[in-house]
């Protein structure tokens, strides 16, 4: 029987591996009886892990949310991936380089020797193309309440700067206290009232971020410059989400954008960027298209992609839109993504996955 303290830990690291565990399997697999889960659960939460039970004749146990983090364990391979994501966002794309350096301070701390060197063989270098005009990157925070937004459905109010350069709209015209548009206590009647819009879509392209969103006072689809974004708090009431014209968003993107080289781009709502051989977003001037949901967050998958599109479903999940020149040809580039991927479509590019993977197979015998 396991000493209390490496049971403990034993205990943590399998409530961290499933949603939830029965009583009973603990023990079997624990090596102890149900009552020693008991008592060792009351000494997880007494050590601050929110541990909660489920009631019922067969009981479990599952790892909930709490007010604070505890200390969270990982076998070695999260580990090292940790470490490397955490290295990789240091580097620049998402805003969050100095929060992320901090983290990574912390997690290499606490990693044993033999990690920590697997770690710091890795060395990065962020190197951008040449530009006259630095794209400039939202916040980490700014991001976030996109994406909540977006995946909640509330509207959003903010404050959206003008391009450089460009002349300040003119103020509304005055608005009655009832109206949703009418300025709130200490704002200036003479500057313009926030920005209501129903958030559709978060995502990437030529290493800028995008909010795609209904705009309601233009009564209009708009995108938006992540980084010249301010959201007002809090966000507004749930919305019914409205079909996106031709109800892909890559494509929506593209038709925005195509033709579009000012800083402003189509109807002053983003800048546009044409990459590689594909002259708009989503590989639209490739002749294979075709698209996937990759188990990363876009933040990660951003950086890689120069001839698609982005879009953030999550922390976890992201919709990658790309073009390439044949389907084997696009399906080894979103192989080269090392995490697990589900095709959305067209049919050609699932026979492409499956042509690449007789040709790995055969090259592995």
């Amino acid at each position: 029987m396991q000493k209390t303290s490496a049971r403990l830990l034993s205990l943590l690291s399998l409530l961290q591996t499933r949603r939830d565990w029965p009583g009973a399997l603990l023990a079997e697999r624990l090596d102890v009886s149900p009552r020693t889960v008991r008592r060792d659960v009351d000494r997880l939460r007494e050590l601050g892990y929110p541990v909660e039970a489920a009631k019922g004749p067969d009981g479990g146990y599952r790892l909930g949310a709490g007010t604070q983090l505890p200390p969270l364990l990982f076998d070695d391979e999260q580990a090292v991936a940790l470490g490397i994501a955490l290295k990789t966002a240091a580097t620049g794309g998402a805003g969050i380089e100095e929060a992320a350096a901090r983290a990574l301070t912390t997690v290499r701390q606490v990693m044993p020797a033999r990690l920590r060197h697997r770690v710091d063989t890795l060395h990065l270098t962020a190197v951008e193309p040449p530009s006259d005009r630095p794209a400039p990157r939202p916040g980490g925070d700014v991001l976030m309440t996109l994406s909540a937004a977006v995946r909640a459905h509330e509207l959003l109010r903010f404050d959206y700067a003008s391009a450089p350069g460009s002349v300040s709209p003119s103020p509304s015209p005055s608005v009655s206290p009832s109206s949703p548009s009418a300025p709130e206590a200490g704002h200036s009647t003479d500057a313009p009232p926030p920005r209501r819009a129903e958030p559709h879509h978060l995502i990437t392209w030529g290493g800028r971020w995008y909010l795609v969103a209904w705009d309601l006072d233009r009564e209009d689809w708009r995108t938006f410059r992540a980084d010249r974004i301010a959201p007002r708090t809090p966000t507004g009431p749930r919305f019914t989400p409205r079909d996106l014209p031709g109800g892909d968003v890559a494509a929506f993107v593209t038709a925005r954008f195509r033709g579009s080289e000012n800083p402003t781009g189509p109807g002053g709502h983003g800048s546009s960027y044409s990459s590689g051989g594909s002259d708009c977003p989503g590989g639209r001037g490739w002749p294979c298209r075709g698209e996937v949901i990759l188990h990363l967050p876009a933040a990660e998958a951003a950086p890689y992609v120069h001839d698609g599109t982005v879009e953030d479903l999550g922390p976890h999940r992201c919709r990658l839109v790309l073009g390439s020149w044949s389907w084997p040809a696009l399906a080894a580039a979103v192989a080269r993504f090392d995490a697990d991927f589900e095709v959305v479509g067209p049919a050609e590019l699932t026979d492409a996955f499956a042509r690449l993977a007789r040709r790995c197979a055969a090259a592995s015998r």
